[in-house]
Parts: structure tokens; C-alpha cells; sequence
């Protein structure tokens, strides 16, 4: 493997490893943008005119851009967007989450989003997300991280399966996780606050979620593949981040912009997800600041585009007769085009072309997925972002094996291969 291509899969595993929720996902993208000359805003407050890099954050979700190096076209000058998303399929800690039974100690918790749940059986759990904290008459957010092994789930034995073949799991019944002994309920937000430091009784609010507390590791016998949890979607996430450094570095036509969303898992609608007015208001006021008005902004969104990323189905090899026998997409290929007719996916002509002729570009190779008829599709954030914006929108990845496990595969060579094409794509040249 290539230094630089190894280096590339080992940074995506050191970002996975370091972002175990979509609020340590921003933190972890907030430090890099800040170590390469970003600087953070906040929503409540008056924004600078001056050109410059900048990034907000609300909850789980993060939108940064540049307005340094824009070539002249006035306040109306169009943007150019990756979309992602920082949330993972998980197990989450209820709000009663202490319970006992048959002389153990659980801890209540709920699949969130399409988790393959058998794949979170006999696994070393932590804890991680955030804590609303009273501070006097107000409140403030802790972030939380609990590396260690707090939590199973454990499995049935399987000489107690009805027909020795496992058990269809119930999600309120069968994924609540074993963290003690004792006929008597324990604290487990008390623990948490504990971690923390801070005062049990202070605890207002929280969303926590597990973790698998396996790391990624670059494997295979050539070191060509990245083995991850939480891939779909910070590779993403990952590849964007690198897009947009490079694009601040070598500014091309237009203003690059990376906007990624929470709880695009469980159907984007929320204050911060991709449902809401969060893109739609930050752009708008990155085109106020530069001089513009109403007419300058709407001219703007109609000469952006927005590459969708959200990971793509590699073909499986144990199972090839569940993919479109004609689109057969390979790891360590080149990015993935996603085209769907009934438009789970975004992607139109105009969308389809600006994405290849990115990979063009970069140098890399494209692949285009379609999803067996006779399948359900999933979906993106990509319909609901060009139909919020109006902008056109092309939905791509990089390809995968094991979709929502909590562990899962991809190519080591995709990593640069993905980051590359968004990269030429957030810096058209025309």
C-alpha cells in the first residue's frame, strides 16, 4: 500500500476512534477547522463581514466554509456543497434507563435509527454523547466519554433457541445491556455523572448512546481494507473534512461549503437535522454579510450544486444475487454515483455530470449504483436537501460491506479516492 494511502485509512480510523456521537464528530471536525485557521461562530451573534473560514455548530451538527479567495461575482456567487451526516445506527440509554432482572443489573436502552441489531450482541460497550447540565439558572452541555467496558448485551445461549437457528430479537425486550449484579437497581445516570464530574442532582437532561470499544484497524493480508464502526456515515464525514481543506487551500469558482446533519437516521426531522432551516439560514446569511440581499441569495441557490455523501452498498460476495446484477460495485474502485428512478436519491443529469466530471478531475475512477427494483431503497439526506434549498443535487459514497453493523468494511484506497473527488468537486474551475 501507498505511505500516503495508508496514511489516509489510518486518519479515518483515528477520526472514527476519537467521534463515538454525532456531538464528538463536531468536536472532532471543529479541532481540525481550527487548527487550519477557521474560526467558530455562533448563531446568537452578529457575524463578521470580512472574508474569511468559518464554522458553527448546533448539537450534532456542523456547517463550515470559506469565504477566503472568492472570485469576483458579487454577493450572488454560488455555493458548492458536501452534505453528510454525523449520526450512526446505535443502541440508546432510555429515560428510566435502571432495571433488574433475574439478579442483574441493566441498563435500559432503545435500537435508534436502522441498527442491525444482532451485530451489538457480545460486545464491550461504552457510553458516549452529552449531559444538560444546571449551572446556577442556566444551563450547560458535557460532553461524555466512557471508554470503558460498561455494557453488554448479551446473546441466548443456543441450546436454548427454539430450532438451534438464534432468536428474532425484540427491541424492547431483548437489547437492554447487563452492567452488574444484585437484585437492587443502580444509578446509571448517577455513574455517568460521576464520569463526568459532575453533581448527580444537576443532571437535566441527557442523550447517550453506545459505543463499540473495539478500534479500527486498517486489515487484510495487504493492509487494503478499514475495518470501523459508524463508517456509514463519517467516512464521510472524514472525506469531506480533507475536501474542504483542500478547497480553502486552492480556492476555486464559488464558495465551498461542508454541511453536515444530525439524525439523518431516523429521518432528519429536527432542529438540526436536515429538515430544518439550519443550511438554508447559514447560507443565506454568508450572502447578507457579503452585500447582498433576498435577490442575491435566491440567484445564488440556483447556480449551486450539493454532492450528497452518504456511504454506498458494495457488492457483497456471500450474497451477490441481492444486488442489480448489471451495477456490480467493487472496494477500492473509485467513488459511487447513486441513481434511484423514485428518487430516495437525489441524483439527476445535471448532478450525475457535475460528480463525474469531478472524478474526472481528481483522477479517480467512478462507479454509479442502482438498487435492485424488487428492494427497498434507503434513503439520504440529499431529496430533502434539494428540495429545501432547491439546489441541485447529486447523491454519492464510497462503497461498504455490513451497512448499520455496528462494525463495518470498506477500502483503504477509497478513503483518499472519495476525499479527492469531493475535493475537485467543492473547486469547479469554470
Amino acid at each position: 500500500m501507498p505511505a500516503k494511502t495508508r496514511a489516509d485509512a489510518q486518519g479515518l480510523c483515528s477520526f472514527v476512534d476519537a467521534s463515538p456521537s454525532p456531538f464528538h464528530v463536531c468536536a472532532t471536525v471543529a479541532a481540525e477547522l481550527s487548527d487550519n485557521g477557521f474560526t467558530e461562530l455562533r448563531e446568537t451573534d452578529a457575524w463578521p463581514e470580512t472574508p474569511g473560514r468559518y464554522y458553527l455548530i448546533r448539537g450534532g451538527s456542523l456547517i463550515a466554509w470559506s469565504t477566503e479567495g472568492v472570485p469576483s461575482g458579487g454577493p450572488s456567487s454560488p455555493f458548492r456543497i458536501v452534505g453528510g451526516h454525523t449520526d450512526s445506527p446505535n443502541l440508546r440509554v432510555k429515560q428510566h434507563p435502571d432495571l433488574v432482572s433475574a439478579g442483574w443489573q441493566l441498563v435500559g436502552l432503545e435500537p435508534y435509527g436502522g441498527a442491525w441489531l444482532n451485530s451489538w450482541l457480545d460486545r464491550d460497550l461504552g457510553i458516549s454523547g452529552r449531559i444538560g447540565v444546571r449551572d446556577g439558572d442556566t444551563v450547560r452541555d458535557v460532553l461524555v466519554r466512557i471508554d470503558r467496558p460498561i455494557l453488554r448485551v448479551p446473546q441466548l445461549a443456543i441450546h436454548l433457541s427454539e430450532d438451534r437457528k438464534g432468536v428474532q430479537l425484540d427491541p424492547q425486550r431483548n437489547v437492554n445491556a447487563v452492567w452488574g449484579i444484585g437484585d437492587e437497581p443502580r444509578s446509571f445516570l448517577g455513574f455517568v455523572a460521576g464520569e463526568a464530574g459532575v453533581d448527580p442532582a444537576a443532571v437535566l437532561g441527557w442523550e447517550l448512546m453506545t459505543h463499540d470499544l473495539a478500534p479500527s484497524a486498517v486489515v487484510g493480508e495487504d493492509a487494503s481494507l478499514v475495518s470501523a464502526p459508524r463508517l456509514d456515515n463519517q467516512g464521510t464525514c472524514y472525506a469531506g473534512l480533507q475536501a474542504l481543506l483542500a478547497a480553502v487551500a486552492e480556492p476555486g469558482h464559488g464558495i465551498p461549503v461542508l454541511a453536515l446533519f444530525d439524525h439523518e437516521e431516523v429521518g432528519s426531522m429536527s432542529d438540526r437535522g436536515a429538515f430544518s432551516d439550519l443550511l438554508n439560514s447559514v447560507l443565506e446569511r454568508i450572502v447578507l454579510l457579503r452585500g447582498g440581499g433576498r435577490e442575491d441569495f435566491l440567484r445564488a441557490l440556483s447556480g449551486s450544486v450539493c454532492a450528497s455523501g452518504d456511504m454506498a452498498h458494495a457488492t457483497h460476495p456471500n450474497y451477490p444475487d441481492r444486488h442489480e446484477p448489471a451495477h456490480r460495485i467493487r472496494v477500492n474502485a473509485g467513488p459511487v454515483l447513486k441513481v434511484n428512478q423514485n428518487l430516495r436519491y437525489a441524483s439527476d443529469t445535471t448532478g450525475a455530470a457535475e460528480f463525474a466530471l469531478a472524478c474526472d478531475r481528481a483522477g479517480v475512477p467512478l462507479q454509479r449504483y442502482v438498487h435492485r427494483a424488487d428492494l427497498p431503497c434507503g434513503s439520504t439526506i440529499g431529496p430533502i436537501t434539494a428540495s429545501r434549498t432547491g439546489v441541485s443535487t447529486v447523491d454519492v459514497g464510497a462503497p461498504q460491506l455490513a451497512m448499520h453493523s455496528a462494525r463495518e468494511l470498506m477500502g483503504a484506497d477509497d478513503v483518499r479516492m472519495y476525499a479527492d473527488a469531493l475535493a475537485a468537486f467543492l473547486t469547479p474551475v469554470r
